[in-house]
């Protein structure tokens, strides 16, 4: 999976529409192979865009969870550390 799609289930406050289309335009991007479609491309890669966020919003809406939500804070704050403990490792 794309490194920049992040997990949009389980969060308070749920997902937003930015949030959903970030994620589908990162997921269009990564299959075409191209960030910024040609002219000739730009329909075809626009309504691919617009087809992944309506499954994706569909996808969150109908998942069903006993877990509490997770706070995005807290969640920034482990991939943080991840992040730092990655590099440090890698130094």
């Amino acid at each position: 999976m794309c490194r920049n799609i992040h997990t949009l289930h389980n969060f308070a406050p749920p997902a937003t529409e930015d949030e959903v289309r970030a994620a589908a335009l990162q997921y269009v991007r990564k299959v075409a192979g191209m960030n910024k479609p040609s002219q000739a491309n730009a329909a075809a890669f626009d309504l691919a865009v617009e087809r992944v966020v309506a499954a994706t919003r569909e996808l969150l809406d109908e998942l069903v969870t006993t877990a509490p939500p997770k706070d995005r804070e807290v969640e920034a704050e482990k991939a943080r550390e991840r992040s730092r403990r990655r590099f440090a490792e890698v130094g």
